[in-house]
């Protein structure tokens, strides 16, 4: 195994506090939040290492963390992640951002801590870290770390032979030069637009993106645009647009820090920098999509894909399981992905906080649906799966039935399509997984048939098309 890769930034305490509003308050017009347990968890280039060791890389950090009970926490949550925390010579506060929220809508965010003191130079295994990383990412909040000279430095040096991704802050300082990538927002770009005629949005960012680049002296920057996506200028005679390929509506703080990981390490991969931009996109807005840093803890698995596997499904399991959540799972072929299919599951995720999807393999479907079958193989069906945002584990098993897999995760929901009781009509017939369910108190659950699509159906007519077709022919 290679070497880690390393996290440069300011890192923060955050915590999430969920609560209630349905009321106010009876001596000043304000709402009543009602709070309960606060979740805290690692913020700042600390989340940004995190979603990185939690999708399965090596990472170390190179932070300064205060000796506090802030600061204790955090190590705390960094090590149970598996981050190795690198630290700088750092004797002030470390910041907590305490965001109050009631259905899922953050209402107020309260900060504390966060005067800035001085931070110390990295020491030789901070150094050496930086020297022998495949990638850097550099996760600036403005509060120091990216700003000491010494670092600075090394990061420097680091440029000129292989891939560092700067992640800059208003507050902090320019990036240093010969970067492989910047990855601002709009507001972080530090060029003003001229004035033009030309009034459209994209067109102003690519001009300031342009500036900001050359400005850098960075091989390409990249600006991230929210639901949009992000726009890439490495100076070509025009900017690459990277869209989102989900819809992604929900809380987007810890998006930029997703978009940038997934980015830093496949650059560290050997990707190309449109590679890299594409995939970060893809997988932030999945991690919106699904929740984002209100549930970063069940992160898993390849950039932007869910994991494939038995051992990764039971892991993300137990997290959600750790975290409270209720653990929600259904199967079937998935041969030849249909709308209805993805009707099934994206209203069986509704139905709590993970979904785990059992696949057949191919010998099971053969068994099942006879010979021609399946059309796709078991592998490209998981990893088709993997890259829907609904989907958080995938699971291939190779028996006519999922019983004994569902032994395994003990899911507190199983769902099945309502086709299911079109191909079994009789009243009162059982499915084979329902007794095992119910052994250890889970849940049966039946979600709404689409008219219309089946599997069986396209084959039918992909095949009755490729006939015609062929007496169309010329002789």
């Amino acid at each position: 195994m290679g070497a880690p890769l390393v996290v440069v930034g300011d890192s923060l305490l955050d915590v999430d506090v969920s609560g209630q509003v349905d009321r106010v308050c009876p001596d000043a017009p304000v709402p009543v939040f009602e709070a309960g347990v606060g979740t805290p968890r690692p913020g700042g280039a600390a989340l940004a290492a995190t979603l990185l060791a939690l999708s399965g890389h090596q990472v170390r950090l190179v932070t300064a963390i205060g000796p506090d009970e802030a600061g204790r926490r955090l190590r705390d949550l960094l090590r149970a992640a598996g981050v190795g925390v690198l630290l700088l010579p750092y004797d002030g506060g470390t910041p907590e951002k305490i965001r109050l929220i009631t259905d899922r809508q953050v209402v107020l965010r309260l900060d504390r801590g966060c005067r800035v003191h001085p931070v110390g130079a990295p020491g030789g295994a901070a150094l050496v870290a930086l020297a022998e990383a495949p990638a850097i990412l550099v996760s600036d909040y403005g509060r120091g770390v990216a700003a000491h000279n010494e670092v600075r430095r090394a990061l420097t040096t680091a440029a000129s032979s292989r891939p560092v991704v700067w992640d800059p802050h208003p507050r902090g300082p320019g990036p240093v030069h010969g970067l492989r990538l910047v990855t601002p927002n709009e507001r972080e770009l530090p060029v003003a637009d001229q004035p033009s005629v030309h009034a459209d949005r994209l067109g102003a960012v690519a001009r300031r993106a342009a500036g900001a680049r050359l400005l850098w002296r960075a091989g390409a920057v990249a600006v991230t645009l929210g639901a949009q996506g992000a726009l890439v200028c490495d100076g070509s005679p025009a900017p690459l647009m990277v869209a989102s390929p989900l819809h992604a509506d929900g809380d987007a703080c810890g998006a930029g820090d997703r978009f940038a990981g997934v980015a830093a390490a496949l650059l560290g991969e050997g990707a190309l920098v449109s590679e890299a931009v594409a995939a970060g996109v893809e997988a932030a807005s999945r991690f919106v999509a699904t929740g984002g840093v209100q549930r970063y803890e069940q992160r898993a698995g390849l950039p932007g894909l869910a994991p494939v596997g038995l051992d990764a499904a039971l892991a993300a399991v137990e997290r959600v399981r750790a975290a409270g959540g209720r653990v929600v799972a259904t199967g079937g072929c998935f041969d030849l992905l249909h709308p209805g299919h993805v009707a099934t599951l994206r209203a069986a995720r509704q139905l709590g906080d993970c979904l785990v999807v059992c696949v057949n393999s191919d010998d099971s479907v053969r068994r099942l649906k006879g010979d021609g079958r399946p059309v796709v193989h078991e592998h490209d069906r998981a990893q088709t799966l993997a890259a829907l945002s609904c989907v958080d584990a995938v699971v291939v098993f190779g028996e006519s039935s999922p019983v004994e897999v569902l032994g395994r995760l003990r899911p507190d929901v199983w769902v099945k399509g309502g086709d299911y009781n079109l191909e079994h009509p009789r009243p009162g017939q059982a499915m084979p997984e329902a007794d095992r369910v119910r052994d250890w108190g889970g849940q049966c659950v039946l979600v709404p048939y689409v008219a219309g699509h089946s599997t069986t159906q396209l084959i039918r007519s992909a095949r009755r098309a490729g006939r015609d077709a062929e007496q169309r022919s010329p002789r």
